[in-house]
């Protein structure tokens, strides 16, 4: 196989630390090498350098064997390296097709035609069999849609290396097993193709190598079929970990949260469900079921035809965030780069910024009742920050993610909706937040999590609600909850007969 890509000693120091201590990594054509290793570990730094995002303190690059410097993005194009990152990096008031070719708008005698714009990027969403309208304005799409637009810029750009940075956080199975068989029709084509996740079972179905990074060093670099997961976790964290969900038995409470009738026309349709007190409610369906409208209706951040809700056995009516906050219902976000975070201010201020009026003293804010505050949440959840003035932009995604759920947690409200809470975070951090929610609970606080993960559902939830088309399809209780049948309450599919499972057999 050929060497396209070859990164060797590489350094990367910012003010205060040092994010890489002389990592490697080489990439072959027509492999999927795996980059694997916790938030914080290097691993989107490595790949911002490879990109031109980043220079590297010290450490030399080589491209099809000859040394590059990598100055900018447009050069890491020019070398023929595209990179789907993980926060998405979409303009959202532009089409499907100016997404794909921004920067590079397709163009005859130096003019750009949108007949010409528009079949272009039809004729790439058509061979990787996306079925979005090239003239939709991003802003309209849901998340996953907006990754596979990611996907289809990266892909349009021909590259030689592509690398994919946690490119299924937000696809359903279906959108995964149809990314899969894009990267596979890619490494066919001798692309090397470099894939960062922390979704160890997806290694299982597509990884030929696979290199470990931990605090920013190079752990070493295997051929995936001669490891397990279990040992790529123990190098991945530096230790064992015994379970994946931490053991706990909730004291569950009277009803706190009530729901009935909540309807928008053609989106959803909920005719009741409950959450009680120190209870962690599931939720579970496909992306598109209604599961997060729903909860943003609760939480006053989109409008509705109707929805009755009684909070502590009062009946509220939410007309804004705003309103549901101060009453006690927090709302962890889906997307923490779009709507959780404000990704200029520093983790100080992202931290605090939903409790302005907890730190403030006859009108004036304390300061130093800020500090301590955010102090207290960096060092709880293990951020991993050179101080509490770095900027929110220039965390990694899992401490991004980490510094959204500090906010909800100063806030101390009574009811907690997580939506996605551990997405695009490493098992190590995935642990310690589930830790932290089983905490939650024996204070009595009240949590609706929302995850496409079901093994997280399973293994997190009290009982668990299925959506499926806008509506609650099933409630399912922890000790009879199983995939098969959250599957079927969730496609509607029952499971396959006995002669159909013979054939299987």
């Amino acid at each position: 196989m050929e060497k396209l890509l070859e990164m060797q000693g590489i350094t990367k120091e910012f003010p205060g630390v040092k994010a890489l201590d002389q990592v490697n990594l080489t990439v072959y054509g027509g492999e999927v090498h795996a980059l694997i290793g916790e938030n914080g570990a290097g691993k989107s730094t490595l790949m911002k350098i490879m990109n031109g995002v980043y220079q590297p303190t010290s450490g030399r690059i080589f491209v099809k064997g000859r040394e590059v410097a990598i100055e900018n993005v447009k050069k890491a194009q020019t070398l023929g390296i595209s990179i789907v990152f993980q926060e998405l990096n979409l303009c959202g008031h532009l089409s499907v097709a100016d997404n794909i070719f921004l920067g590079r708008l397709p163009s005859k005698r130096g003019l750009v035609t949108d007949s010409r714009l528009y079949e272009e990027a039809k004729g790439i969403l058509d061979m990787l069999e996306l079925h979005l309208d090239p003239h939709t304005q991003v802003r309209y799409l849901s998340v996953a849609e907006k990754q596979m637009v990611e996907i289809a810029k990266a892909v349009s750009q021909n590259a030689d290396v592509i690398v994919f940075d946690e490119p299924t956080s937000s696809l359903t199975d279906t959108e995964i097993d149809h990314l899969f068989r894009v990267i596979g029709m890619l490494r066919d084509q001798k692309k090397g193709i470099c894939y960062i996740s922390h979704r160890m079972e997806e290694l299982e179905r597509i990884a030929d190598r696979v290199t470990v990074l931990r605090d920013g060093q190079y752990i070493d670099t295997f051929r995936y079929r001669d490891t397990t997961i279990d040992q790529l976790i123990k190098l991945m964290v530096g230790r064992e970990l015994e379970d994946k969900y931490p053991r706990h038995k909730r004291t569950i409470g009277d009803v706190v949260l009530k729901v009935k009738n909540v309807r928008r026309q053609g989106v959803v349709d909920v005719k009741e469900f409950e959450l009680r007190r120190g209870e962690i409610l599931g939720v579970a369906g496909l992306v598109g079921s209604g599961r997060t409208e729903t909860m943003r209706i609760i939480f006053g951040a989109d409008k509705c035809d109707s929805a009755e809700i009684w909070l502590e056995g009062k009946q509220v009516q939410f007309k804004s965030p705003k309103q549901a906050i101060e009453s006690g219902v927090a709302y962890l976000t889906e997307d923490r780069k779009e709507n959780g975070l404000a990704l200029s201010k520093d983790i100080l201020f992202n931290i605090n910024m939903a409790s302005h009026e907890l730190m403030a003293k006859y009108g004036i804010i304390d300061d130093r009742k800020m500090e301590e505050s955010a102090r207290k949440y960096v060092d709880l959840l293990s951020i991993k920050t050179p101080s509490l003035h770095q900027k929110a932009m220039n965390l990694s995604g899992g401490n991004m993610q980490k510094v959204v759920l500090g906010k909800w947690l100063l806030r101390n409200a009574k009811v907690m909706i997580f939506d996605e809470p551990t997405r695009g975070i490493d098992v190590g951090a995935k642990f310690e937040i589930y830790k932290l929610m089983n905490e939650l609970s024996d204070k009595g606080i009240s949590i609706i999590m929302i995850s496409s993960e079901l093994p997280e559902v399973l293994g997190m939830s009290d009982r668990i609600l299925v959506f499926r088309e806008g509506k609650i399809s099933g409630v399912l209780e922890a000790h009879e909850a199983e995939q098969v049948k959250i599957l079927e309450l969730a496609t509607g599919v029952a499971g396959r007969n006995q002669e159909t499972e013979r054939r299987y057999e």
